[in-house]
């Protein structure tokens, strides 16, 4: 009887073959450059679901029939063949390291593991509403709403949810979202942040990439004021590290960049909610803190912490910016009673100018860990974000 190291031997040598035969037998530089360079190295092909386990993954937005060769038979019959092979017998893209990144093809959806665990899921497609999920409103139905471009779920180091989506109190309240509540345009105002008059919605253009040891994903996405004119155009940028001993560390890059005259953000009022929002999930013994620095030139953090479902001690979430950020550091806003909190952007009482081809840049990370719980740890790791580039 084979071993399973022979049984996937002989699989990953009949997955060479068949992309060897589609490289010698296909017309397209793209198919046929990486053939040579399949066992262990990152391929990249032109076509939306191409991916085999251990290897890099690029999904590209033009359909088939944009393709120069959609008229070439021959390609195509193999490379359905290929497809089918690959797709039926792969479940993920690549693997960096211990960890994996994989799209759900239903859903369109993107989730990160580790050694088996989930870490993080970021939903650039729309979600719709579950079923049966307005009978159960406390809150108003209008916030009911499909939504796109948010985290959820992100997960603890035991691979248990923090963030909460749907949450029948507050219906918009969905993971970890960048929004606010007041996004002026034309003398009108819309809500990111409760799904009102003003949606991101995805602009079909997104990949992951695997650097060093960590996973990138790069997805573009268009706010669409009334859901037709597209009035900012946003990158966002999601690398996520392996656990190490400190714990578990993800990077959010956001840029934001005007398409048209006179769009402004602002929190609520100008002095409430608004920026980087997170929904968690209840959890025993809760506490959400800050720290005490509200100068630009010092270390600043938000953070939550909780007794841990299933092993003992707590869990810490923390949250850092980086100092360059305009109007570094955010206040703490927290809603501890729906386990709410967040880091503010802008500054209370005014209103950010987004003009029109400039770009707004705001970054953080995201820190889960289950020791360091006292200022000089969280003021180590916001020193060691500092210095570290995206």
């Amino acid at each position: 009887m084979k071993t399973l190291s022979g049984i996937i031997g002989d699989f990953s040598g009949k997955v060479y073959r068949v992309v060897r035969f589609v490289s010698e037998n296909v017309d397209s530089a793209a198919y046929r450059t990486m053939a040579s360079r399949m066992r262990g190295e990152t391929l990249f092909l032109s076509s939306p679901c191409f991916f085999l386990p251990g290897l890099g993954y690029h999904e590209n937005p033009r359909h088939e029939k944009d393709s120069p060769n959609n008229g070439n038979k021959k390609m195509s019959k193999y490379i359905l063949s290929y497809t089918f092979i690959l797709c039926t017998v792969c479940s993920f893209q690549f693997t960096s390291a211990e960890l994996t990144v994989r799209k759900n093809d239903e859903t369109g959806q993107w989730l990160i593991s580790e050694n088996g665990k989930p870490v993080v899921q970021y939903n650039y497609e729309t979600v719709p509403l579950p079923e049966g999920f307005l009978e159960k409103l406390t809150d108003g139905q209008i916030y009911a709403v499909a939504r796109s471009n948010y985290i959820h779920p992100l997960f603890d180091l035991d691979g248990e949810p923090i963030t909460m989506d749907w949450a029948v109190d507050h219906a918009h309240h969905r993971g970890i979202y960048w929004a606010w509540p007041e996004v002026g345009y034309k003398g009108e105002l819309g809500d990111l942040h409760a799904l009102q008059n003003v949606f991101a919605r995805p602009a079909g253009n997104i990949k992951a990439t695997k650097e060093n040891d960590k996973v990138k994903l790069v997805a573009e996405s268009v706010w669409k004021w009334k859901d037709t004119e597209s009035i900012v155009h946003e990158t966002t940028t999601i690398v996520v590290h392996p656990l190490d001993k400190t714990g578990r560390k993800i990077d959010l890059e956001f840029r934001f960049k005007g398409l048209a005259d006179e769009v402004t953000l602002a929190r609520r009022g100008t002095d409430a909610y608004g920026g980087l929002n997170i929904r968690m999930q209840p959890h025993v013994e809760q506490v959400i803190g800050a720290s005490k620095n509200d100068s630009a030139s010092q270390p600043a953090w938000v953070f939550a912490s909780w007794k841990s479902p299933k092993s003992e001690g707590r869990t810490e979430f923390t949250v850092f910016e980086k100092a360059d950020n305009p109007d570094y550091p955010g206040q703490l806003i927290q809603f501890p009673e729906i386990n709410w909190f967040q880091p503010t952007f802008p500054k209370a009482n005014t209103r950010y100018l987004l003009k029109k081809e400039e770009t707004l840049t705001l970054r953080y990370r995201l820190w889960i860990h289950t020791d360091g719980f006292d200022d000089t740890a969280r003021e180590n790791a916001w020193k060691s974000f500092q210095n570290e580039k995206l």
